[in-house]
């Protein structure tokens, strides 16, 4: 099994269920004015059989009792943002940091990412829902990114309707932001999406751009109060809470569902080669993001401006793939937060 089929089964909450001790004791400390957690605090109370450093990189370990070949990976690197989970990429707010012979994750980190990766069971917030919100982005006077061979609103299209008939295929309730080659603002999306009163989640499908040798998937979910766009410093606005803030957990353990799952399929079939990288999942204040009432993400499916990922995205079989992939973890996802079909 792969790492990140395991990650998925942990998302999915299939892989080993974690114990909470109540009587477990966090290891706080200040550090550059912000507070930390040790990881060997995440040892005790994930319950992690192992904790270990070599150099810079730090290593915790669990294995299932039943089935070793199954367990949950966590990798991190002293003065790095960057987390691996199970092969999964996370970006961290704050970087780990060593001190006192110890090395510490920021409280912001723990509790808005990494606990809600290991334990969406614990999601109180995420309701039992049937519907999907989807937003093809961009469309009509916006073509988004574009290259020789198309334009990203149309590709957003093709995606988005192939999930919708996925998703409907499987009883699921379906709204479209847009149907056609149509434009729509920012705020017309999130109105669009804010006018279901029924529980419901949000995907934004997009396909980026950059410089040439750019190239990969990545997944974007809100940024908690007190955390920067992706990329970018902190700023007065960033201390105000917004809408989609409500469901901060929520929306890291649908983007993991996601993003794991679009990693796990996106490869050929023969010879299991990866089509695409991961770009890691990451926070932004997207506005599109920041209004829905909703548990909302945005994809971004590969890049325009890559000479192979653009031919991918011009391909009908890997449009399909990636909307049964989506589809695929929307399922998952439902089963992880512990909510019933009925």
């Amino acid at each position: 099994m792969t790492r990140r089929h395991a990650v998925l089964r942990l998302i999915f909450g299939s892989l080993l269920a974690f114990t909470l001790s109540v009587s477990a004791q966090w290891e706080e400390k200040t550090i550059n004015g912000r507070g930390y957690v040790s990881t060997s605090s995440m040892k005790t109370y994930y319950g992690f059989n192992s904790l270990s450093q070599s150099g810079k990189e730090i290593t915790l370990k669990k294995q299932s009792p039943k089935d070793p070949k199954r367990g949950i990976l966590v990798t991190m690197r002293d003065g790095s943002q960057e987390c691996l989970m199970n092969g999964v990429k996370f970006v961290f707010t704050y970087p780990v940091i060593s001190s006192g012979g110890k090395t510490w994750i920021s409280k912001m980190d723990l509790v808005k990412l990494v606990h809600p990766v290991l334990m969406p069971g614990d999601i109180r917030e995420a309701a039992n829902f049937r519907t999907v919100i989807i937003d093809p982005g961009h469309g009509g006077k916006d073509p988004g990114a574009t290259n020789s061979l198309g334009t990203e609103a149309s590709y957003n299209l093709k995606v988005s309707m192939y999930l919708k008939e996925i998703l409907e295929k499987s009883g699921f309730k379906v709204i479209m932001t847009r149907d056609s080659n149509r434009y729509l603002t920012l705020q017309q999306r999130v109105d669009v999406a804010n006018q279901s009163r029924e529980n419901a989640i949000f995907i934004s499908i997009h396909h980026n751009s950059g410089q040439s040798a750019a190239r990969g998937i990545e997944t974007f979910t809100l940024s908690p109060v007190g955390v920067a766009h992706y990329g970018s410093n902190l700023k007065a606005s960033d201390l105000q809470a917004r809408t989609g803030n409500f469901h901060d957990s929520a929306n890291v353990a649908l983007a993991t569902a996601v993003h794991g799952t679009l990693l796990t399929t996106l490869k050929d079939e023969k010879t299991k080669k990866a089509y695409t990288l991961d770009r890691g999942i990451k926070r932004a204040r997207f506005s599109v993001l920041s209004g829905v009432k909703h548990p909302s993400i945005l994809v971004e499916c590969g890049f325009m401006t890559h000479s192979y990922e653009a031919r991918l995205i011009n391909d009908t079989g890997y449009q399909k793939t990636v909307a049964k992939s989506i589809a695929y973890a929307i399922q998952r996802y439902r089963s992880a937060v512990g909510v019933k079909k009925g």
